[in-house]
């Protein structure tokens, strides 16, 4: 994550108060996303989605499914509904994954630009419903 996240030593702060709010802000990035890759098979079961994101995350969450879940089976988030591992599939959708069971599974680096596309959606529905 280091060098292809915030990469701290290179950092143009040189305030050390600054400095460390941006190294409490990418370790909450880190954890967020190391929690995403841990929960995303069937460990990621027995956590409610509810952990990691907020209501109106979720929402979004259940609106993005239907874009992010292809035509057959096999392209199908094969997880129960608002799960952690629910939410680990879509946001690895959302990071360049291709969903399919047989591939690879995702890595903290996709992980991690999904839930940048994820946090720019989310933005956008919540100026699109200000309630």
């Amino acid at each position: 994550m280091k060098s292809q996240a915030i990469d701290l030593e290179e950092s143009l702060i040189a305030d050390g108060d600054a400095l460390e709010r941006l190294a409490a802000a990418a370790l909450i990035v880190a954890t967020r996303v190391m929690q995403l890759v841990h929960g995303r098979g069937a460990a990621g079961q027995a956590f409610r989605a509810a952990r990691l994101f907020s209501p109106t995350e979720i929402t979004v969450l259940q609106a993005l499914i239907t874009r992010l879940e292809g035509k057959t089976q096999k392209q199908k988030n094969p997880h129960p509904v608002h799960t952690l591992a629910w939410a680990a599939w879509c946001i690895a959708r959302l990071g360049g994954w291709n969903g399919y069971a047989k591939e690879r599974p995702p890595g903290p680096v996709t992980f991690s630009n999904g839930l940048k596309r994820f946090h720019a959606i989310a933005e956008g529905f919540a100026l699109a419903n200000p309630n």
